[in-house]
Protein backbone atom coordinates (compact mmCIF):
# COMPACT_ATOMS: atom_id res chain seq x y z
CA UNK A 1 0.00 0.00 0.00
CA UNK A 2 1.07 3.63 -0.74
CA UNK A 3 0.05 6.78 0.63
CA UNK A 4 1.18 9.86 -0.79
CA UNK A 5 1.32 13.14 1.45
CA UNK A 6 1.57 16.46 -0.08
CA UNK A 7 2.52 19.52 2.02
CA UNK A 8 0.50 22.71 0.86
CA UNK A 9 0.29 25.13 3.93
CA UNK A 10 2.00 27.68 3.48
CA UNK A 11 1.46 31.13 2.85
CA UNK A 12 4.37 32.10 0.52
CA UNK A 13 4.78 35.30 1.85
CA UNK A 14 7.96 36.01 -0.27
CA UNK A 15 6.10 35.55 -3.51
CA UNK A 16 4.25 39.09 -2.59
CA UNK A 17 0.41 37.60 -4.17
CA UNK A 18 -2.42 37.19 -2.79
CA UNK A 19 -2.63 33.83 -4.42
CA UNK A 20 -1.44 30.58 -1.91
CA UNK A 21 1.83 29.55 -3.28
CA UNK A 22 1.26 26.24 -4.11
CA UNK A 23 -1.71 27.67 -6.79
CA UNK A 24 0.80 29.76 -8.69
CA UNK A 25 1.11 29.02 -12.23
CA UNK A 26 3.68 27.17 -14.31
CA UNK A 27 3.66 26.39 -17.79
CA UNK A 28 -0.19 25.66 -17.48
CA UNK A 29 -0.56 24.06 -14.20
CA UNK A 30 -0.30 25.05 -10.61
CA UNK A 31 2.47 24.14 -8.87
CA UNK A 32 0.36 21.80 -6.64
CA UNK A 33 -1.03 20.42 -9.86
CA UNK A 34 2.51 19.25 -10.99
CA UNK A 35 3.23 17.19 -7.42
CA UNK A 36 0.45 15.16 -7.82
CA UNK A 37 0.83 14.95 -11.51
CA UNK A 38 4.53 13.50 -11.15
CA UNK A 39 3.32 10.75 -8.69
CA UNK A 40 0.17 9.74 -10.37
CA UNK A 41 1.78 6.45 -12.12
CA UNK A 42 3.06 5.17 -8.64
CA UNK A 43 -1.30 4.66 -7.96
CA UNK A 44 -1.31 5.64 -4.44
CA UNK A 45 -4.20 4.07 -2.56
CA UNK A 46 -4.53 6.99 -0.53
CA UNK A 47 -3.55 11.10 -1.65
CA UNK A 48 -3.45 13.48 0.82
CA UNK A 49 -3.12 17.49 0.44
CA UNK A 50 -2.16 18.89 4.04
CA UNK A 51 -3.53 22.41 4.06
CA UNK A 52 -3.46 25.78 6.01
CA UNK A 53 -3.00 29.21 4.41
CA UNK A 54 -6.79 29.52 2.56
CA UNK A 55 -7.46 26.05 2.84
CA UNK A 56 -10.63 26.60 1.25
CA UNK A 57 -9.67 28.11 -1.70
CA UNK A 58 -6.74 25.42 -2.40
CA UNK A 59 -9.26 22.59 -2.08
CA UNK A 60 -11.75 24.57 -4.72
CA UNK A 61 -8.56 24.77 -7.05
CA UNK A 62 -8.18 20.91 -7.00
CA UNK A 63 -12.13 20.05 -6.53
CA UNK A 64 -11.63 18.16 -9.97
CA UNK A 65 -9.33 15.58 -8.87
CA UNK A 66 -11.57 12.12 -7.73
CA UNK A 67 -9.98 10.52 -4.14
CA UNK A 68 -7.96 13.56 -3.18
CA UNK A 69 -8.05 13.93 0.83
CA UNK A 70 -7.68 17.27 2.40
CA UNK A 71 -5.87 17.63 6.11
CA UNK A 72 -5.98 20.68 7.86
CA UNK A 73 -2.70 21.97 9.39
CA UNK A 74 -3.68 24.73 11.80
CA UNK A 75 -1.52 26.76 12.95
CA UNK A 76 1.76 25.49 10.65
CA UNK A 77 4.28 25.07 12.77
CA UNK A 78 6.55 23.69 10.44
CA UNK A 79 6.85 19.98 8.65
CA UNK A 80 7.14 17.35 10.97
CA UNK A 81 3.94 19.33 12.52
CA UNK A 82 2.68 18.94 8.94
CA UNK A 83 3.02 15.15 8.90
CA UNK A 84 1.71 14.72 12.19
CA UNK A 85 -1.71 16.20 10.97
CA UNK A 86 -1.86 12.41 9.52
CA UNK A 87 -1.81 10.38 12.40
CA UNK A 88 -5.32 10.54 12.52
CA UNK A 89 -6.44 10.32 8.82
CA UNK A 90 -3.90 7.32 8.56
CA UNK A 91 -5.00 5.51 11.62
CA UNK A 92 -4.21 1.42 11.04
CA UNK A 93 -2.98 2.54 7.34
CA UNK A 94 -0.27 -0.38 6.62
CA UNK A 95 2.14 0.72 3.87
CA UNK A 96 4.44 3.70 2.65
CA UNK A 97 4.00 7.21 3.17
CA UNK A 98 5.39 9.08 0.19
CA UNK A 99 6.09 13.29 1.34
CA UNK A 100 6.09 15.66 -1.35
CA UNK A 101 6.47 19.65 -0.96
CA UNK A 102 3.58 21.46 -2.59
CA UNK A 103 6.37 23.83 -4.03
CA UNK A 104 8.99 21.43 -5.42
CA UNK A 105 6.86 21.18 -9.02
CA UNK A 106 9.54 19.45 -11.34
CA UNK A 107 10.36 16.18 -9.92
CA UNK A 108 9.96 13.73 -12.90
CA UNK A 109 7.74 10.41 -11.95
CA UNK A 110 10.92 8.40 -12.83
CA UNK A 111 12.80 9.52 -10.12
CA UNK A 112 9.31 8.99 -7.93
CA UNK A 113 9.06 5.63 -8.83
CA UNK A 114 12.94 4.85 -8.00
CA UNK A 115 12.77 6.18 -4.95
CA UNK A 116 9.79 4.04 -4.12
CA UNK A 117 11.63 1.03 -5.69
CA UNK A 118 14.95 1.41 -3.37
CA UNK A 119 12.92 1.78 -0.64
CA UNK A 120 11.49 -0.83 -0.96
CA UNK A 121 13.88 -3.39 -2.07
CA UNK A 122 16.11 -1.76 0.71
CA UNK A 123 14.45 -2.60 3.43
CA UNK A 124 14.63 1.08 4.56
CA UNK A 125 12.69 2.75 7.50
CA UNK A 126 13.26 5.96 5.35
CA UNK A 127 14.89 6.75 2.12
CA UNK A 128 15.26 10.52 1.18
CA UNK A 129 15.67 12.08 -2.23
CA UNK A 130 19.39 13.89 -2.47
CA UNK A 131 21.04 16.17 -4.72
CA UNK A 132 24.51 17.11 -5.40
CA UNK A 133 24.88 21.11 -6.11
CA UNK A 134 28.05 23.03 -6.69
CA UNK A 135 26.88 25.66 -4.51
CA UNK A 136 24.67 23.79 -1.54
CA UNK A 137 24.80 27.11 0.59
CA UNK A 138 22.02 27.18 3.33
CA UNK A 139 21.09 23.61 2.46
CA UNK A 140 21.31 20.88 5.15
CA UNK A 141 23.96 18.17 4.16
CA UNK A 142 23.44 14.65 4.20
CA UNK A 143 26.51 12.12 5.62
CA UNK A 144 26.20 9.04 3.75
CA UNK A 145 28.26 5.78 3.37
CA UNK A 146 28.95 4.31 -0.21
CA UNK A 147 26.44 1.71 -0.16
CA UNK A 148 23.28 4.83 0.56
CA UNK A 149 23.01 4.10 3.85
CA UNK A 150 22.18 8.06 6.00
CA UNK A 151 24.75 8.70 9.08
CA UNK A 152 23.50 12.09 9.57
CA UNK A 153 21.79 15.12 8.03
CA UNK A 154 23.42 18.47 9.01
CA UNK A 155 21.92 21.94 8.72
CA UNK A 156 23.85 23.95 7.01
CA UNK A 157 24.35 26.39 10.24
CA UNK A 158 25.41 23.71 12.16
CA UNK A 159 28.00 22.12 9.70
CA UNK A 160 31.62 22.79 10.45
CA UNK A 161 34.13 24.05 7.81
CA UNK A 162 35.08 20.83 6.71
CA UNK A 163 31.10 19.56 6.63
CA UNK A 164 30.28 22.52 4.73
CA UNK A 165 32.58 21.01 1.70
CA UNK A 166 30.20 17.80 1.51
CA UNK A 167 27.75 19.12 -1.49
CA UNK A 168 25.27 16.37 -0.76
CA UNK A 169 22.47 18.21 0.44
CA UNK A 170 18.55 17.13 1.32
CA UNK A 171 16.00 17.76 -0.97
CA UNK A 172 13.02 17.03 1.60
CA UNK A 173 11.37 14.02 -0.22
CA UNK A 174 10.72 11.14 1.96
CA UNK A 175 9.44 7.95 1.59
CA UNK A 176 8.53 6.75 5.04
CA UNK A 177 7.95 3.31 6.44
CA UNK A 178 4.46 4.37 7.93
CA UNK A 179 4.33 2.48 10.79
CA UNK A 180 7.54 3.22 12.18
CA UNK A 181 7.35 7.09 11.32
CA UNK A 182 3.61 7.04 13.28
CA UNK A 183 6.01 5.81 16.30
CA UNK A 184 8.44 8.48 16.02
CA UNK A 185 6.19 11.37 14.85
CA UNK A 186 4.87 11.88 18.65
CA UNK A 187 8.21 12.52 19.66
CA UNK A 188 9.20 15.65 17.65
CA UNK A 189 10.72 18.53 19.90
CA UNK A 190 10.16 21.80 18.87
CA UNK A 191 13.74 23.05 20.68
CA UNK A 192 15.44 25.14 17.65
CA UNK A 193 16.14 28.13 16.30
CA UNK A 194 12.58 28.04 14.66
CA UNK A 195 10.65 27.21 17.49
CA UNK A 196 9.26 24.29 14.89
CA UNK A 197 8.48 20.64 14.44
CA UNK A 198 11.15 19.56 11.82
CA UNK A 199 10.11 16.19 9.74
CA UNK A 200 13.71 15.88 8.95
CA UNK A 201 14.68 15.20 12.92
CA UNK A 202 12.34 11.71 12.40
CA UNK A 203 15.06 10.29 10.14
CA UNK A 204 17.87 10.10 12.92
CA UNK A 205 15.11 7.80 14.46
CA UNK A 206 14.79 5.97 12.18
CA UNK A 207 16.83 2.68 10.75
CA UNK A 208 18.01 2.15 8.58
CA UNK A 209 17.77 5.45 6.86
CA UNK A 210 18.85 5.22 3.13
CA UNK A 211 19.04 8.19 0.19
CA UNK A 212 18.55 7.95 -3.50
CA UNK A 213 20.68 11.03 -4.99
CA UNK A 214 18.81 12.29 -8.34
CA UNK A 215 20.85 12.56 -11.74
CA UNK A 216 19.79 16.18 -12.46
CA UNK A 217 19.68 18.51 -9.60
CA UNK A 218 17.14 20.57 -11.14
CA UNK A 219 13.99 18.42 -10.21
CA UNK A 220 14.58 19.21 -6.46
CA UNK A 221 13.98 22.88 -6.97
CA UNK A 222 11.57 24.44 -4.43
CA UNK A 223 9.71 27.51 -5.51
CA UNK A 224 9.92 30.42 -2.76
CA UNK A 225 9.63 33.81 -5.04
CA UNK A 226 9.26 34.79 -8.46
CA UNK A 227 12.85 34.48 -9.67
CA UNK A 228 12.55 30.70 -8.39
CA UNK A 229 9.19 29.94 -10.40
CA UNK A 230 10.78 31.77 -13.46
CA UNK A 231 13.62 29.78 -13.07
CA UNK A 232 11.66 26.66 -12.78
CA UNK A 233 9.38 27.56 -15.70
CA UNK A 234 12.87 28.02 -17.79
CA UNK A 235 13.72 24.47 -16.76
CA UNK A 236 10.45 23.19 -17.79
CA UNK A 237 10.14 24.86 -21.01
CA UNK A 238 13.31 23.41 -22.10
CA UNK A 239 11.61 20.25 -21.29
CA UNK A 240 9.17 20.66 -23.39
CA UNK A 241 10.78 21.76 -26.25
CA UNK A 242 13.88 19.16 -26.32
CA UNK A 243 10.97 16.42 -26.10
CA UNK A 244 9.01 17.27 -29.25
CA UNK A 245 12.33 18.71 -31.06
CA UNK A 246 13.33 15.28 -30.56
CA UNK A 247 10.40 14.11 -31.82
CA UNK A 248 10.56 15.86 -35.19
CA UNK A 249 9.64 19.30 -34.65
CA UNK A 250 11.50 22.08 -35.71
CA UNK A 251 12.18 25.34 -33.43
CA UNK A 252 13.92 28.35 -35.35
CA UNK A 253 14.18 29.68 -32.15
CA UNK A 254 13.37 27.89 -29.25
CA UNK A 255 14.20 29.89 -26.27
CA UNK A 256 11.38 32.28 -27.79
CA UNK A 257 8.93 29.82 -27.94
CA UNK A 258 6.99 28.58 -24.87
CA UNK A 259 4.72 25.43 -24.17
CA UNK A 260 2.42 23.92 -22.39
CA UNK A 261 2.10 20.05 -21.47
CA UNK A 262 -0.88 19.45 -23.08
CA UNK A 263 0.38 21.08 -26.69
CA UNK A 264 0.98 18.09 -29.14
CA UNK A 265 2.58 18.28 -32.37
CA UNK A 266 3.08 16.31 -35.59
CA UNK A 267 6.15 15.66 -37.40
CA UNK A 268 8.00 18.44 -39.50
CA UNK A 269 6.05 21.22 -37.79
CA UNK A 270 8.16 24.60 -38.00
CA UNK A 271 7.62 27.07 -34.99
CA UNK A 272 8.86 30.40 -35.88
CA UNK A 273 10.30 32.85 -33.45
CA UNK A 274 8.11 34.09 -30.59
CA UNK A 275 4.90 31.41 -30.72
CA UNK A 276 3.33 30.66 -27.40
CA UNK A 277 1.04 27.06 -26.83
CA UNK A 278 -1.87 27.14 -24.25
CA UNK A 279 -3.73 24.46 -22.89
CA UNK A 280 -4.47 21.50 -25.15
CA UNK A 281 -3.28 22.39 -27.92
CA UNK A 282 -2.99 20.50 -31.73
CA UNK A 283 -0.86 21.34 -34.74
CA UNK A 284 -0.90 18.75 -37.22
CA UNK A 285 2.40 17.09 -40.08
CA UNK A 286 4.11 19.71 -42.02
CA UNK A 287 2.28 22.47 -40.52
CA UNK A 288 4.27 26.07 -40.14
CA UNK A 289 3.25 28.46 -37.05
CA UNK A 290 4.21 31.98 -36.72
CA UNK A 291 6.24 34.18 -36.16
CA UNK A 292 4.34 35.33 -33.39
CA UNK A 293 1.30 33.48 -32.80
CA UNK A 294 -0.62 32.62 -29.40
CA UNK A 295 -2.26 29.06 -29.56
CA UNK A 296 -4.32 28.44 -27.16
CA UNK A 297 -6.66 25.18 -26.33
CA UNK A 298 -7.13 25.04 -30.33
CA UNK A 299 -6.04 22.79 -33.03
CA UNK A 300 -4.70 23.22 -36.50
CA UNK A 301 -4.77 20.75 -39.56
CA UNK A 302 -1.99 19.43 -40.99
CA UNK A 303 0.20 21.68 -43.66
CA UNK A 304 -1.19 24.75 -42.48
CA UNK A 305 0.32 28.72 -42.12
CA UNK A 306 -0.62 30.69 -39.46
CA UNK A 307 1.50 34.30 -39.14
CA UNK A 308 1.00 36.47 -36.71
CA UNK A 309 -2.14 34.89 -35.11
CA UNK A 310 -4.10 34.46 -32.16
CA UNK A 311 -6.16 31.21 -31.67
CA UNK A 312 -8.39 30.25 -28.93
CA UNK A 313 -10.81 27.39 -28.17
CA UNK A 314 -10.77 27.21 -32.40
CA UNK A 315 -10.58 24.37 -34.88
CA UNK A 316 -8.39 24.62 -38.38
CA UNK A 317 -8.58 21.81 -40.85
CA UNK A 318 -5.94 21.42 -43.25
CA UNK A 319 -3.76 23.01 -45.68
CA UNK A 320 -5.66 26.49 -44.43
CA UNK A 321 -3.93 29.90 -44.09
CA UNK A 322 -4.50 31.90 -41.35
CA UNK A 323 -2.94 35.23 -40.46
CA UNK A 324 -1.29 38.12 -40.43
CA UNK A 325 -2.98 39.20 -37.70
CA UNK A 326 -5.92 37.58 -37.41
CA UNK A 327 -7.86 36.23 -34.38
CA UNK A 328 -9.58 33.12 -34.30
CA UNK A 329 -12.05 33.04 -31.32
CA UNK A 330 -13.89 30.54 -29.27
CA UNK A 331 -16.12 28.34 -31.39
CA UNK A 332 -14.12 29.06 -35.10
CA UNK A 333 -14.43 26.39 -37.18
CA UNK A 334 -12.49 26.69 -40.05
CA UNK A 335 -12.50 23.90 -42.70
CA UNK A 336 -9.97 22.69 -44.94
CA UNK A 337 -8.43 24.70 -47.67
CA UNK A 338 -9.42 28.31 -46.03
CA UNK A 339 -7.69 31.44 -46.38
CA UNK A 340 -7.93 33.93 -42.86
CA UNK A 341 -6.01 36.74 -43.63
CA UNK A 342 -5.06 40.47 -42.58
CA UNK A 343 -7.27 42.10 -39.78
CA UNK A 344 -10.00 39.23 -40.10
CA UNK A 345 -11.66 38.73 -36.38
CA UNK A 346 -13.55 35.17 -36.52
CA UNK A 347 -16.21 34.35 -33.66
CA UNK A 348 -18.39 30.93 -32.99
CA UNK A 349 -19.00 31.13 -36.73
CA UNK A 350 -18.18 27.93 -39.21
CA UNK A 351 -16.14 28.29 -42.46
CA UNK A 352 -17.30 25.52 -44.70
CA UNK A 353 -14.51 24.22 -47.02
CA UNK A 354 -12.50 26.25 -49.20
CA UNK A 355 -13.95 29.82 -47.76
CA UNK A 356 -11.85 33.10 -48.09
CA UNK A 357 -11.69 35.99 -45.99
CA UNK A 358 -8.67 37.59 -46.76
CA UNK A 359 -9.19 41.28 -45.76
CA UNK A 360 -10.13 43.54 -42.41
CA UNK A 361 -13.50 41.32 -41.68
CA UNK A 362 -15.69 40.35 -38.72
CA UNK A 363 -17.60 36.98 -39.08
CA UNK A 364 -19.39 36.57 -36.00
CA UNK A 365 -22.08 33.92 -35.32
CA UNK A 366 -22.01 32.85 -38.75
CA UNK A 367 -22.36 29.55 -41.18
CA UNK A 368 -20.32 30.31 -44.10
CA UNK A 369 -21.13 27.70 -47.02
CA UNK A 370 -18.35 25.82 -49.49
CA UNK A 371 -15.83 28.37 -51.30
CA UNK A 372 -17.78 31.60 -50.13
CA UNK A 373 -15.56 34.68 -50.98
CA UNK A 374 -15.37 37.33 -48.38
CA UNK A 375 -14.80 41.13 -49.35
CA UNK A 376 -13.22 43.14 -47.91
CA UNK A 377 -14.31 44.92 -44.75
CA UNK A 378 -17.29 43.01 -44.61
CA UNK A 379 -19.00 42.56 -41.27
CA UNK A 380 -22.12 40.09 -39.81
CA UNK A 381 -23.81 42.68 -37.76
CA UNK A 382 -24.60 40.18 -34.86
CA UNK A 383 -25.75 41.45 -31.98
CA UNK A 384 -29.20 43.65 -31.90
CA UNK A 385 -28.30 45.47 -28.58
CA UNK A 386 -29.99 42.53 -26.67
CA UNK A 387 -29.22 39.40 -28.53
CA UNK A 388 -27.00 37.86 -30.40
CA UNK A 389 -28.41 36.66 -34.00
CA UNK A 390 -26.70 34.19 -36.91
CA UNK A 391 -25.73 34.69 -40.22
CA UNK A 392 -25.82 32.79 -43.06
CA UNK A 393 -24.09 32.08 -46.15
CA UNK A 394 -24.69 30.08 -48.84
CA UNK A 395 -21.99 28.09 -50.84
CA UNK A 396 -20.36 29.93 -53.81
CA UNK A 397 -21.84 33.84 -53.17
CA UNK A 398 -19.49 36.68 -52.60
CA UNK A 399 -19.45 39.50 -50.51
CA UNK A 400 -18.30 43.05 -52.25
CA UNK A 401 -16.31 45.14 -50.01
CA UNK A 402 -17.40 46.97 -47.01
CA UNK A 403 -20.67 45.34 -46.57
CA UNK A 404 -22.91 44.41 -43.89
CA UNK A 405 -25.12 42.05 -43.20
CA UNK A 406 -27.24 42.72 -40.45
CA UNK A 407 -28.34 39.73 -38.43
CA UNK A 408 -30.76 37.47 -38.34
CA UNK A 409 -30.19 37.03 -42.10
CA UNK A 410 -29.63 34.52 -44.60
CA UNK A 411 -28.46 34.25 -48.01
CA UNK A 412 -29.16 31.71 -50.65
CA UNK A 413 -26.36 30.11 -52.40
CA UNK A 414 -24.12 31.89 -55.44
CA UNK A 415 -25.47 35.34 -53.83
CA UNK A 416 -23.84 38.33 -54.76
CA UNK A 417 -23.82 41.03 -52.80
CA UNK A 418 -22.68 44.61 -54.19
CA UNK A 419 -19.96 46.83 -52.73
CA UNK A 420 -20.97 49.40 -50.37
CA UNK A 421 -24.30 47.47 -49.17
CA UNK A 422 -26.04 47.01 -45.59
CA UNK A 423 -28.71 43.87 -45.89
CA UNK A 424 -31.45 43.53 -43.60
CA UNK A 425 -33.53 40.98 -45.56
CA UNK A 426 -32.88 37.71 -46.53
CA UNK A 427 -31.35 36.93 -50.12
CA UNK A 428 -32.63 33.96 -52.65
CA UNK A 429 -29.81 31.99 -54.55
CA UNK A 430 -28.42 33.20 -57.75
CA UNK A 431 -29.55 37.13 -56.83
CA UNK A 432 -27.73 40.08 -56.38
CA UNK A 433 -28.07 42.23 -53.67
CA UNK A 434 -28.04 45.90 -53.49
CA UNK A 435 -28.40 47.54 -50.14
CA UNK A 436 -26.34 51.50 -50.84
CA UNK A 437 -27.57 55.04 -50.43
CA UNK A 438 -27.96 56.60 -54.21
CA UNK A 439 -24.77 58.30 -55.94
CA UNK A 440 -25.33 61.82 -56.22
CA UNK A 441 -22.63 63.95 -58.16
CA UNK A 442 -22.59 67.70 -58.24
CA UNK A 443 -20.23 68.92 -61.25
CA UNK A 444 -17.98 71.88 -61.10
CA UNK A 445 -18.25 72.07 -57.25
CA UNK A 446 -16.45 75.34 -55.76
CA UNK A 447 -15.46 73.13 -52.41
CA UNK A 448 -14.65 75.23 -49.12
CA UNK A 449 -15.02 79.22 -49.14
Amino acid sequence: MLAVAVLAAGKGTRMKSDLPKVLQPLAGATLVERVLASCEQLQPQRRLLIVGHQAERVEQSLAHHPGLEFVLQQPQNGTGHAVQQLLEPLNGFHGDLLVLNGDVPLLRPDTLARLLSQHRSSGAAVTLLTARLADPTGYGRVFASDDGRVSAIVEHRDCSAEQRRNTLINAGIYCFNWEGLAEVLPRLSSDNDQGELYLTDTVAMLSPAMHLEVAVADEINGINDRLQLAQCEAVLQQRLREHWMREGVTFVDPASCTLSEGSRFGRDVVIEPQCHFRGTSTIGSGSRIGPGCLIEDSSVGERCQVVHAVLRQATVAADCSVGPFSQLRPGAKVAAGCHVGNFVEVKNSTLAEGVKVNHLSYIGDADLGAAVNVGAGTITANYDGVRKHRTVIGAGSKTGANSVLVAPITLGNNVTVGAGSTLTRDVPSGALALGRARQLVKENWPGPV
